[in-house]
């Protein structure tokens, strides 16, 4: 046993057994153990060694042991979860770090416990989908969940996001947490949108003295402008027709956020938007879209119900958009747009229409 303890320790332990050296010689203990050069003998004898130990009054005994056997491959399971249902200060690293508990261990560690060692089970590198689960039914607060939320080794599917959504949705944290996740599906991502463009209403309104109007005005340009980002380059199109259908439900698809689409040169949502407007099969859209003629596009644009006011500029858009590409360089998206506005605002200046001024305002305030 001279690798775990020395003579001076058994010695110094016998003469002097207070609670700083009962610790200290749970720390030689476990780096022992750790260290993998004890006999068989050597580790079963450990092993006692620290099922008497997770007993010990001393919580800084207990805490001790804890951390340093926390991320043990080789820790008997009972003595692990003897320290995981011990107190916070001995529980959380265990929670955290251990990988010989079991998901039915946490998952009964979670159902019974405080926001705590929740939070540190939501923070372990692996979160199965039961134990995600688990963690949003059973979680005491939202920090809870926006810990799990945070966690890119949650394993957190659409059902799981949409159910944190329908229960701490209203929380800045836990949607905070939601949007920095990768590979979001665009509707789940613009149900997150939504959710932060009420919050920041309600905060403009309440700390900036901002009347309803302004800030509704303000808060829906920034989330068109962001629901715009929210499509990847090269999206399915079922993807794309599936967003632009819950958008429509939501009230969402506005003749702006299209106009914005193509400034933008997001030519398929445009397509989907469309036929999702006018009821027409997204192929049929497409033709009559794409009509080389000067009826295609106006008649889906009538089917859509658009304003009427709008349709030159639309028209303008779509002709520039499809004639221009992006650099293919840093912030390519935003030189795309400008240069489109741009363009497009040279056309309409042209126009000898009444409604030209109505419509380069609107283009110049998209544009803002």
């Amino acid at each position: 046993m001279a690798q775990m303890l020395t003579e001076a320790d058994v010695k110094r332990l016998i003469t002097n057994p207070s609670g700083e050296v009962r610790a200290e010689t749970a720390a030689k203990v476990a780096e022992a153990f750790e260290l993998g050069a004890l006999s068989p003998a050597e580790r079963a004898v450990a092993e006692e060694i620290f099922r008497v130990m997770v007993q010990d009054v001393e919580v800084k005994v207990r805490e001790s042991l804890a951390h340093h056997l926390k991320a043990s491959v080789n820790l008997p399971r009972d003595i692990a979860l003897r320290m995981a249902k011990d107190v916070e200060q001995v529980a959380l690293p265990i929670l955290e770090f251990s990988k010989v508990l079991t998901d039915a261990d946490l998952v009964d560690i979670v159902r019974s416990s405080g926001a705590e060692k929740q939070t540190a089970v939501a923070r372990r590198a692996e979160v199965s989908g039961a134990l995600a689960n688990a963690l949003i039914d059973h979680g005491k607060t939202s920090g809870v969940v926006a810990a799990l939320a945070a966690n890119k080794g949650a394993a957190l599917g659409d059902a799981e996001v949409k159910k944190i959504l329908d229960k701490h949705g209203s929380d800045v944290l836990v949607t905070n947490s939601l949007v920095a996740r990768p590979n979001l599906p665009l509707a789940l991502s613009e149900r997150i949108l939504n959710i932060v463009s009420t919050s920041l209403h309600e905060y403009l309104v309440q700390r900036h003295d901002l009347t309803e109007e302004m800030a509704a005005d303000l808060v829906l340009a920034a989330r068109e402008k962001a629901t715009i980002m929210l499509l990847p380059a090269g999206a399915k199109s079922a993807d794309v027709i599936e967003f632009a259908q819950q958008l429509h439900r939501a009230g969402r698809l506005s003749p702006t956020l299209l106009l914005r689409a193509l400034c933008s040169g997001d030519i398929a949502f445009f397509e989907a938007s469309m036929s999702v407007l006018s009821g027409v099969p997204i192929i049929n859209a497409r033709l009559l879209i794409h009509d080389q003629g000067a009826l295609g596009m106006q008649s889906i644009y009538q089917y859509a119900h658009l304003p009427p006011d709008l349709y030159p500029a639309f028209r303008a858009a779509f002709d520039v958009a499809r004639e221009m590409d992006y650099d293919g360089g840093d912030r390519d998206r935003q030189r795309f747009a400008s240069r489109v506005i741009e363009r497009v605002l040279t056309r309409l200046e042209q126009l000898d229409d009444r409604n030209a001024g109505y419509l380069l305002n609107r283009l110049q305030q998209l544009a803002a």
